[in-house]
């Protein structure tokens, strides 16, 4: 028995567009309630929410078999996080801040396993082999990962085309928020410099034929990312969904 059929990897490779939403509440019962809706996917946040491995593992484990498909943003590229995330079953990956193709190469090695690459096995121990319920794991999680990099500054952007010219990377997203910031507007990701940027990177990453992605709150925005060709669109942040909720409700009635 193989590794589980990675749903995401195999759409995005089609073309499919994705909608989904950023988990940031850290919390188990959060992700379940967010999986009951109808979203394609699900990325639970390593890199600004407070969580760790526990509670990563524990989200991981509420929302397969939902509906929605899991993803694990990372806090960085470090191998070691890498290794703990696929071991705790995670197939899909965002890994934040890469601006060289050579860190683009270094990250796709962590996530395999020899001769293709560096991660370390302890599948037998593992949540990903179902805790060695998969006997041909080890032969087959390779081709079940879906690796996502995240472009979000000045160099990375210099750098796309070598970034998108490592084998194996599934798709590239561009972080507004970041780019924005390093273009000197930090906090304004609607300026208009930051908004060209980000589909000109688009559109980049589809013609090299990959996966392009983004996250924005403005919708007219995403729809202008879509037909830039993002097929990978974050359209929600679970926080920002329940504060503006419970704001809202509160001067409703305190004005």
């Amino acid at each position: 028995m193989p590794a589980p059929v990675n749903t995401l990897k195999h759409r995005l490779a089609k073309g499919d567009v994705l909608h989904g939403i950023w988990l940031g509440l850290a919390d188990a019962y959060a992700a379940e309630i967010a999986a009951s809706a109808d979203f394609d996917w699900l990325l639970i946040d390593g890199e600004h929410a407070p969580n760790d491995i526990r509670s990563l593992s524990a989200q991981l484990a509420v929302i397969e078999g939902k509906g929605p498909v899991p993803i694990l943003r990372l806090p960085d590229d470090d191998p070691a996080k890498i290794k703990q995330a696929l071991d705790i079953g995670a197939q899909t990956l965002l890994v934040p801040m890469v601006e060289t193709g050579a860190q683009a190469e270094a990250i796709l090695r962590a996530t395999r396993y020899a001769p293709e690459g560096i991660r370390g096995v302890g599948s037998a121990l593992a949540r990903a082999s179902r805790f060695a319920a998969i006997p041909d794991y080890l032969t087959s999680a390779n081709a079940q990962i879906c690796l996502l990099l995240q472009v979000e500054s000045r160099a990375g952007l210099a750098a796309l085309d070598d970034i998108l010219a490592v084998p194996g990377v599934d798709g590239v997203f561009i972080g507004p928020s970041d780019l924005a910031a390093d273009l000197r507007h930090l906090g304004n990701p609607g300026h208009p410099e930051v908004k060209a940027a980000v589909l000109d990177a688009l559109r980049r990453i589809r013609a090299a034929g990959r996966s392009a992605g983004v996250l924005s709150t403005d919708a007219g925005f995403i729809a202008d990312c879509t037909a830039a060709g993002a097929n990978f669109v974050g359209v929600g942040i679970d926080v920002t969904l329940f504060a503006t909720a419970l704001r809202q409700l509160a001067r409703q009635y305190r004005g």
